[in-house]
């Protein structure tokens, strides 16, 4: 009987071929008796394989942060940080004092303002033509979020704002799953909902926005989940647009 129980880290090791031959053989051996974690890391092969065929298109500017393997790399780094932060928490309390804490928390922010990643997906896929899902209907886009995010808030109809569905696609991100959703108006400019579970930094959001570059996020969470919506900046349907998204 294999009683060998892989982690998630040992998983997404096995998927970047950084294992030796036995850890892989034994990896192998585990996935050959439980097929429904099998399915699992299929699934994520075949999101790792979009998401590099999506990075590999020239007309796309790369962007390393999102290659899965880096996005792998960076979940077992970010592990080995919060033991390293925990370590620092305990010498702080020893020191008498919060104050170093509280630095590293307001330079992790800094560093990592609210939903920069829903902002640089839009960059990289919201002129992109492959998507996962092609939607006219927002029935039809509910439905395939839906497969993911149970709980997601209903995507209402922005037709009447100027905006039809183009479609969606699935991401991987620090957090886990995420979808990119897409709308555009007739002359072809489009904006995006991103959706995704919540961060350890904003477990929470209250409503805000902030301009990056020639972009605009607006963000909030609703009912576990954390959301950004993305247009050009200085374009005054954003405004419209995330109140009838709940914004």
């Amino acid at each position: 009987m294999n009683t060998f129980h892989p982690s998630e880290d040992d998983l997404h090791a096995y998927l970047d071929g950084q294992l030796d031959p036995e850890q892989r053989q034994m990896v192998e051996a585990y996935l050959a008796a439980n097929p429904e974690v099998a399915a699992q890391v299929e699934a994520w092969r075949r999101d790792a394989q979009s998401l590099r065929a999506a990075l590999a298109n020239p007309a796309l500017a790369p962007n390393p942060r999102l290659d899965p393997l880096a996005i792998r790399a960076g979940l077992r780094a970010r592990k080995q940080r919060r033991l390293a932060l925990a370590a620092s928490f305990v010498l702080a309390l020893g020191a008498g004092g919060l104050g170093g804490w509280q630095a590293r928390d307001m330079s992790l922010l800094a560093a990592n303002p609210p939903m920069q990643d829903a902002l640089q997906a839009h960059r990289l896929f919201a002129a992109s033509p492959v998507v996962d899902i092609q939607a006219r209907q927002p029935g039809e886009l509910q439905a395939w979020l839906d497969q993911r995010f149970s709980h997601a808030a209903r995507i209402p109809d922005l037709t009447p704002y100027g905006f039809s569905p183009v479609g969606g696609r699935w991401l991987v991100t620090e957090q886990g799953a995420a979808a990119l959703m897409l709308f555009e108006d007739g002359q072809g400019q489009r904006v995006s909902l991103y959706l995704r579970a919540p961060g350890s930094l904003y477990p929470t959001m209250p409503k805000g926005q902030r301009r990056d570059g020639e972009l605009e996020a607006r963000y909030w969470s609703r009912d576990g989940y954390n959301y950004a919506l993305v247009s050009r900046e200085g374009d005054p349907r954003g405004e419209v647009l995330g109140k009838a998204l709940a914004f």
